[in-house]
């Protein structure tokens, strides 16, 4: 039977016998009345009175139907539009629907584009939103969150259309609109009036939010302790709220308590330690705690707090409740290292409480007060020697913290304590099992015993001040989680990929490049805190599969992987006699160059037994290494919740090292360390786990080298000796980022031939090369060609021209890529020129600066 049904007219195809079809529960009826109702439109009988009943068809999932209702709708939308806006927020929940499905398939599949936003888009989405429901408006305002206007105007103009978002019943929507705003305002100069307006609307809806159920109280607490971080001026006149209420569960209690130390200020000061004071007197002990550790902190952040604090803690010390005396000492020691010489006068209050401390930390905190004031103290060897009793009973901490106080004393008052020191000293280096203990016994017994001046130098420096911000987020990974406002990311404080199984769907994401006119406005003072410096470069863990699943680390055996094969050189039909470098391969200037010191098969025979180490045939008389720079720190301790990382990069008889040394700046034992590679140029990684093999105790220092291999997977970074590292460890992710030296990637079968230099010198387009001047180097040729050597840097020929000594050398990188040089010496100047020759002309920078690096170190 055919559509022509549908135009027959019976007495059935009246108005009211159509509506009641248009509202029938079957759908197979419904679709045939939609039918009838295009047919009688068709033939031009109006059927506009049924305009409710069709549109209400539309809530369906079947196509077909859909489509004739469009059609409907069309057809009336022209001659009727009044009525055509009853169907508008249907569709508006289909562009909601729409957005959801696309944003999530383009977060699975990167690299889709499916999801291309521009500013058309962008207002379309913007005018939906009004009219949206909610669940549809949070999925229109995360996918705004992941566009990035072009300039400042347009990230204001979509700030000023969000806005409204933020007085929504709906605490989701609330969170999803502050992301977008938080976002946007990167893009927003200081300067503007309209800024400082936003950061005035920002703050109303984020105190609303903690009016809600505790459940809702702990997200919202969580999401605006990332807020604080990054921009403390938006809710820096709300601190009453933040003030905990008796009825609050431990959770919201104690990050409450966090954002108050954030939001704590000269001006708020007072009212912030008035209530520190009544919760160190509640009955949970882990909130008293915190609240005393609290005070501490307002000391050492707020200077001029410092003394109001100290009597604080002197107060709550007067209770002598135990375990508040014990955080209060803990935080008293922390403040001494802040404010020398300021407040030592409360050390008799101090050690009038000695007996009652039975906790390690608290234990060591009074034993580093003892040692490093042992001279203002009569009876600081009697305090010390009491400890001394049960010395093997004692945590290392404490041993480690009691070995260093009594050397301290001794070098402060020797005449009275040198038993003591002999005593504590025995114990520590031959009674212990404990290899840090140990260690540390020996190196004072030398000092002491060889040099008792250096000793003194050693052992009681000056002590760096300590910073008033340790658990700060890295400033990056807080851009990221700037980026995941509203989601579990913000919640746990971790990106996704820290705890989503897999790579696949999770995005990195990161916070829009700031305006031209944005940066002129800010100054260095306004920079945040724990920025990066100088030359370090910026942490970007945005880029491809940063860092896996660091907290399911696989610490078994690495895989060794297959060596890389190295590139072929193309010879081409060159002329071996045409002039200009033939003289390289003889000639009446020719000098050859001293024989290799490094033979090139020297990663095929360390494998093969010892005895090919001491084969003089193959040129093996003494192995020096590359040239290795001295340590520098890559992250310091207040980025890091008080682990400091230093290090440096070595290359060894073919091996590469990263030489770490770990230093627990923190109040706490560190355990359980692991250290992961992002994806980087040359395709360094680790080839073996981060071996430490002993819990690191708070001020204590290990040494580590650590394997690397050039079978990783490689990505180009930028700069290109880029390396972007993860450490984990029992109390957080770490991320830094480090520059290494390209000539730890100089292998030691560099050298080429003759005939291959010169065929290879011609073969490079004369564009690949590039020309450098190296200044303030007063070495000759052949002290050059020596030290270069050293480094795989492999003099192939040298000749005199005009006066001038010509170096010509090659040199070869992990990856097979050759580099070709020519380096001229004026004997006298102290300047060289070096001409660079590589296929792969961008390396030709970073082997200019490893040439300057080596020559003038």
């Amino acid at each position: 039977m055919t559509d022509s049904k549908y135009f027959t007219t019976t007495k059935k195809g009246e108005i009211f016998e159509l509506k009641a079809e248009l509202n029938s529960d079957k759908k197979e009826k419904k679709k045939e009345a939609v039918k009838k109702v295009i047919a009688s439109m068709t033939v031009g009988k109006d059927v506009s009175a049924l305009f409710p009943d069709v549109v209400n068809c539309m809530q369906t999932d079947n196509l077909e139907l859909k489509k004739l209702v469009y059609l409907y709708l069309m057809n009336y939308a022209k001659s009727q539009p009044d009525m055509a806006i009853m169907a508008v927020n249907t569709f508006v929940k289909v562009v909601a629907n729409a957005v959801a499905a696309l944003s999530e398939i383009a977060e699975s599949h990167p690299s889709s584009n499916l999801l291309d936003l521009n500013p058309q888009s962008i207002n379309k989405l913007l005018t939906a939103l009004n009219e949206c429901t909610e669940w549809g408006q949070i999925f229109i305002l995360d996918c705004l969150a992941n566009y990035t206007p072009k300039d400042d105007r347009e990230a204001q103009s979509i700030c000023e259309r969000v806005t409204p978002r933020l007085s929504h019943a709906n605490s989701a929507v609330v969170l999803s609109a502050v992301k977008v705003l938080m976002k946007f305002m990167e893009m927003l100069s200081k300067d503007l009036d309209y800024y400082g307006t936003l950061l005035k609307k920002l703050a109303p809806p984020l105190v609303t939010l903690l009016s809600a159920e505790p459940e809702l109280q702990y997200v919202a607490l969580r999401n605006i302790n990332l807020i604080v971080q990054k921009r403390p001026e938006i809710l820096k006149h709300e601190m009453k709220v933040f003030f905990v209420k008796y009825n609050d569960p431990i959770y919201v209690k104690l990050e409450k308590l966090d954002i108050m130390i954030r939001l704590a200020s000269q001006a708020n000061i007072a009212q912030v330690l008035a209530e520190l004071k009544e919760y160190a007197t509640e009955v949970d002990v882990d909130f008293v705690r915190k609240a005393v550790r609290a005070i501490g902190r307002c000391a050492i952040k707020v200077e001029q707090s410092a003394e109001r604090c100290v009597s604080t803690l002197l107060d709550l010390i007067q209770t002598k409740v135990n375990y508040v005396v014990q955080e209060a000492i803990v935080v008293i020691k922390d403040i001494f290292r802040k404010y020398p010489n300021k407040y030592e006068s409360v050390i008799a209050t101090l050690c009038e409480n000695l007996d009652s401390l039975d906790e390690p930390e608290a234990r060591a905190a009074m034993i580093w007060i003892v040692g490093e004031y042992a001279e203002r103290i009569d009876n600081a060897d009697e305090l010390l020697e009491s400890f001394l009793e049960g010395f093997h009973d004692e945590s290392t901490q404490v041993q480690l913290q009691l070995l260093t106080a009594i050397v301290k004393l001794f070098l402060k008052k020797p005449t009275e304590t040198q038993e003591l020191v002999q005593q504590v000293l025995s114990l520590a280096t031959q009674d212990s099992d404990n290899p840090d203990l140990r260690d540390r016994g020996y190196i004072y017994w030398r000092l002491l015993s060889t040099d008792p001046v250096a000793a003194k130098e050693v052992v009681l420096a000056e002590k760096p001040l300590i910073s008033e911000e340790t658990d700060l987020i890295e400033p990056t990974l807080l851009d990221e989680l700037i980026c995941y406002i509203g989601t579990l990311a913000s919640v746990y404080h971790k990106p996704p990929s820290a705890f989503v199984e897999g790579g696949r769907g999770v995005v990195h994401k990161s916070l829009p490049p700031r305006t031209a006119s944005n940066e002129s406005t800010e100054s260095p003072e306004t920079a945040p805190a724990g920025a990066p410096s100088g030359e370090q470069p910026d942490v970007i863990p945005t880029q491809g599969d940063l860092l896996g699943d660091l907290l399911n680390l696989d610490l078994g055996p690495p895989v060794s992987g297959p060596p890389l094969a190295t590139s072929s050189v193309q010879m081409g039909a060159v002329d071996l006699l045409g002039g200009g470098l033939d003289s390289l391969i003889g000639g009446p200037n020719f000098v050859a160059p001293p024989a290799a010191a490094v033979p090139a098969n020297l990663g095929a025979t360390m494998g093969s037994g010892l005895s090919d180490l001491f084969d003089l045939t193959s040129g093996v008389g003494t192995l020096s290494g590359s040239y290795v720079a001295p340590k520098a720190v890559w992250l310091p301790a207040m980025k890091a919740k008080g682990l400091e990382i230093s290090g440096t990069f070595t290359r060894q008889v073919g091996s590469i090292s990263m030489d770490l040394q770990l230093t627990n700046k923190a109040l706490q034992v560190m355990t359980d360390f692991a250290i992961q590679f992002n994806r980087n140029s040359f395709g360094l990684a680790p080839a073996a786990p981060l071996q430490v093999h002993a819990p690191l105790s708070p001020n204590q220092t290990v040494e580590i080298s650590l394997p690397l291999n050039t079978v990783g997977s490689v990505m180009k970074m930028e700069p290109l000796n880029n390396l972007q590292v993860a450490v984990k460890n029992n109390i957080d992710v770490f991320y830094f980022s480090t520059l290494y030296p390209l000539h730890i990637l100089f292998v030691e079968d560099g050298k080429m031939d003759r005939q291959m230099f010169l065929a290879t010198w011609k073969d490079i387009p004369n564009e690949n090369e590039a020309q450098f001047q190296i200044r303030d180097c007063p070495l000759n040729a052949e002290a050059v060609s020596s030290r270069l050597q050293s480094s795989n840097i492999f003099t192939v020929a040298k000749r005199n021209v005009e006066g001038q000594d010509m170096l010509y050398q090659s040199l070869k990188l992990t990856n097979g890529i050759w580099v070709l040089a020519e380096l001229r010496i004026q004997p006298g100047n102290p300047s060289f020129t070096l001409s660079l020759k590589c296929r792969a002309p961008e390396v030709s920078q970073h082997v200019y600066q490893a040439y300057e690096t080596i020559l003038k170190n």
